[in-house]
């Protein structure tokens, strides 16, 4: 409860209005102050009352990519038996910056007006609104603050209302076509790098000169009538890992409004997740900072990679958090195609993903950002330079062999 500076300077003078009528014998004094300090008193007993409100909240999508459109409906019921409801509300609308997936380190907002007027009992109203979605991240909407006043303007009591939602709005993603190739191929065979001949069972076909007897499927060849044999395929996939830098000491641009190059980061991220989500091959992410998400062809798996993208904020550490990174990708090996995106500041420490080149058979560099006059370049692994997310798509599909 708040009084305002009105209610603040009507109770002063009440009072002394009041004290002064009494002490010098002033009857119409007294009556002033003690007329301002009802009111005061009045006021206090109508801000104190508690609007019953019945506040729900949904958010249409939930989960969308930068620029896309997000809308936030309220709908508030007036749940009291006597008299209407016309009061001032407003929406919270926050947007947090995250040090990793849960933590969060700072938190920036607006306030979005929700008209109340004359809402009678039992009857509802339905407002809604468009969330900002200009900028990567998680946008916190809600609860809904209702502030009562009383007509003369002298207390001021806000209180919150329902539930809370988040939206989390996901880097743009660029289209690439090309995927890289592991080190086995596909169950239709469209990346081949083993000899054929595992023993998983595809289909049956027609022989052909040249197929080994073995695989003649002869009780089905007897009903046919001709030859049929067992056509097996390798079911294994490439499995790609992408580590994203993000140390803040890696984004040589970054400033309090943030990093533009990390940005970039994450848009070439999410397109290597839509790439693979497209084409069916298991994806894992993984921050230097520590979170990770994926881990196979399972259902909604895009939505947690694409999810911890939007949470990523550059955090703070050195080269130990690249270290530690390294060390456990070493140890568990997620994948066999290892992609690292870095910024122009993190092109000292390439050593570290060079290192990774045994483990993972085929390892490439993504350095995001404006280009420097010497740039060194990582021995062993493939470097793709780009300057920004769709310039690093451009890059990417334009490499001829992984």
């Amino acid at each position: 409860m708040i009084v305002t500076l009105r209610g603040a300077g009507l109770t002063i003078g009440g009072v002394a209005l009041l004290a002064t009528g009494f002490t010098f014998g002033y009857p119409e004094l007294a009556v002033l102050g003690a007329t301002a300090v009802i009111a005061q008193l009045h006021a206090l007993i109508h801000a104190a009352l508690r609007p019953q409100l019945s506040v729900t909240r949904s958010v249409e999508p939930d989960r969308v990519a930068r620029g896309e459109g997000s809308t936030v409906t309220l709908t508030v019921r007036n749940t009291g038996r006597f008299g209407a409801a016309t009061l001032v509300a407003h929406d919270q609308c926050s947007r947090g910056s995250h040090s990793g997936r849960g933590g969060r380190a700072g938190q920036t907002g607006a306030t979005v007006p929700v008209p109340l007027l004359r809402l009678r009992p039992g009857t509802d109203t339905d407002v809604s609104y468009p969330v900002p979605t200009d900028r990567r991240g998680v946008v916190d909407v809600g609860p809904l603050q209702v502030t009562r006043r009383d007509p003369l303007g002298l207390v001021s009591v806000s209180r919150s209302h329902g539930d809370t939602a988040r939206i989390w709005v996901y880097p743009k993603s660029h289209l690439i076509r090309a995927v890289p190739a592991g080190i086995s191929r596909s169950l239709d065979g469209r990346l081949d790098r083993v000899p054929h001949g595992a023993i998983t069972f595809d289909t049956l076909r027609e022989y052909v000169i040249g197929d080994e007897l073995r695989h003649v499927h002869w009780r089905t060849s007897a009903k046919v009538g001709e030859l049929m044999v067992r056509e097996h395929l390798d079911t294994s996939l490439p499995q790609l890992v992408v580590l994203l830098d993000d140390r803040a000491a890696s984004w040589a641009d970054r400033d309090a409004a943030g990093s533009a190059s990390f940005e970039s980061a994450c848009e070439a991220a999410a397109s290597i997740v839509a790439a693979a989500t497209r084409e069916d091959l298991p994806v894992t992410l993984h921050l230097v900072s520590g979170p990770a998400a994926g881990g196979g062809r399972i259902r909604g798996a895009a939505r947690h990679l694409l999810d911890l993208l939007a949470e990523a904020e550059p955090a703070p550490g050195g080269d130990e958090l690249l270290v530690d990174a390294t060390s456990r990708l070493r140890q568990h090996r997620p994948g066999d195609t290892l992609i690292y995106l870095t910024g122009t500041a993190g092109l000292a420490d390439l050593a570290l993903v060079s290192g990774l080149k045994g483990p993972f058979p085929s390892v490439a560099v993504g350095v995001l950002g404006p280009r420097l006059a010497a740039e060194p370049q990582p021995a062993g692994v493939l470097l793709l330079r780009a300057e920004d997310g769709e310039d690093f798509a451009a890059v990417w599909d334009g490499v001829a062999r992984w």
